[in-house]
């Protein structure tokens, strides 16, 4: 027998939940031998069951809530936002596949039917990251079950117990139970689920490297389809604002929030030489009074530990090499409980850096660069393989035109947090950061294929031209 899975409580190191791994063959056997049928339903019928699993996971926000807290150490609160949120996006998606993957009816020629139809794919693959891990994993998986796929769903490994919850929560609001299948594993796991021929598609959110390595594996298989969403070296331009004070406050919440766990959090702060000082001084104050402690502690903490202690001890090495390598601390980065992943946000000043690693450091760690000009933020801003998101703080409209414009990112805001994405928008990022396979609104567009027909109730042609004359030969 395997070793189990197990996953433990970042904030306290307790054994959280444990399981055998999934047999990953045997699964996708289920869900192929169940899509039809389910596919075979009326559209109708696959909205309002995706609609009684919204109705449940509403019924169930405190215990989902919860359970993610505890699973993945982010405060309580923010937990809660995060299942409010999935609940939106449910019927956010709903509304996205009427408008992208409905039925239509063209125009057609000698007065034919021209008519628009979408299929599912049969077999699809979600791969889910441990942030946000219902949220992002339901943003394919409704998707694709409203298309009619089915799906073989891996949470990530470090977040195996909210993804079981998960579709435990579909189960119980009448999505049969092959149909959705919750893999347990590691990296193996994910392998097997990749490489299987039955599946028809590939839909993964999660770092850099494992896309990559999943583009790669499935190389030569065009039928496959891929939907990668992956990590970003994100930039956070600074320029004249009168609200130094508001300007810090976006950029603690784009850079902290979540322990700088997020896809979309900003990494860098490229800054006007001229504010530099009073904004960085502003920004290293006020991350000095954020609270950092378990997920349901009281005073409430505005961020926890960050997901193990792999990941605290190499952002721990990351700020020493930055360090070492020309970097000038404004915030050093600590460990306050050694034996426990908990890192304090840290802020350092890379400008004098000769060369800068253009690395996703996933957590709360800042880099500033000091720029004279607006040309120079905008070029130190696409200084980068990822693009994924960039912001601009202050400025006026005419700059935020020319920074949206020639932003290499495919989420672009202003004077807002760096993360923010409305539910009906596409989310999705270019270069490293993904392979234009937007989702959130447009996960709609890779979870089912086009297929257009022309139609007429009976057979009319003729042909007109290139024809041999036929010859009449008259009667004697």
């Amino acid at each position: 027998m395997s070793d189990p899975i197990q996953s433990f409580e970042p904030a306290t190191g307790a054994l959280l939940w444990e399981a055998q791994p999934s047999d990953v063959a045997a699964q996708v056997a289920l869900v192929e031998r169940c899509q039809p049928a389910w596919a075979a339903m009326p559209s109708s019928y696959r909205i309002e069951t995706i609609r009684r699993f919204a109705n449940g996971v509403r019924a169930a926000e405190d215990s989902l809530a919860e359970l993610i807290a505890r699973e993945t150490g982010r405060p309580l609160w923010h937990a809660r936002s995060e299942v409010i949120e999935l609940v939106e996006r449910i019927d956010r998606a709903i509304g996205a596949f009427s408008e992208r993957a409905g039925q239509r009816r063209l125009e057609g020629a000698l007065g034919a039917r021209m008519a628009l139809r979408h299929k599912p794919h049969g077999v699809m693959a979600v791969i889910g990251p441990h942030v946000m891990p219902v949220r992002i994993p339901a943003d394919h998986i409704v998707p694709a079950l409203l298309a009619g796929n089915g799906v073989v769903f891996k949470p990530s490994e470090k977040a195996p117990a909210t993804g079981e919850m998960l579709v435990s929560l579909m189960r119980e609001a009448g999505i049969l139970d092959d149909l959705v299948q919750c893999v347990i594993g590691g990296a193996d796991a994910g392998k097997a689920l990749v490489a299987d021929e039955r599946v028809r598609g590939v839909l993964f959110t999660g770092a850099t490297h494992t896309g990559l390595g999943i583009a790669r594996s499935s190389a030569g298989k065009p039928g496959k389809l891929l939907a990668l969403e992956m990590g970003g070296n994100n930039p956070i331009i600074a320029w004249d604002t009168p609200d130094i004070a508001g300007a810090a406050a976006l950029i603690v919440q784009s850079a902290f929030s979540a322990s700088g766990q997020h896809c979309l959090a900003g990494r860098r702060l490229i800054v006007r030489d001229m504010l530099r000082d009073p904004l960085v001084e502003e920004v290293k104050a006020l991350a000095d009074r954020l609270i950092i402690d378990a997920p349901f502690a009281d005073p409430t903490p505005f961020m926890g530990p960050v997901i193990d202690m792999e990941t605290a001890d190499g952002l721990t090495e990351s700020f020493l090499y930055l360090m070492s390598n020309g970097g000038r601390p404004i915030k050093h980065m600590q460990r306050p409980m050694g034996d426990l992943p908990f890192v304090t946000p840290a802020i350092i000043d890379v400008t004098a850096m000769r060369e800068r690693p253009d690395v996703e450091l996933f957590g709360p760690l800042l880099q500033v660069v000091s720029v004279e000009s607006f040309e120079a933020a905008i070029a130190e801003a696409n200084n980068t393989r990822y693009g994924l998101c960039a912001t601009l703080i202050g400025g006026s409209p005419e700059q935020y035109d020319r920074f949206w414009s020639n932003s290499q990112a495919g989420i672009v805001n202003w004077n807002r947090p760096s993360f923010t994405v409305a539910p009906n928008a596409p989310v999705g990022g270019i270069g490293l950061s993904g392979n234009h396979r937007a989702s959130g609104h447009y996960a709609a567009d890779f979870c089912a294929y086009p297929v257009v027909s022309a139609e007429m109730d009976t057979p009319r042609a003729n042909i007109g031209i290139g024809l041999k004359q036929i010859e009449i030969v008259a009667d004697r």
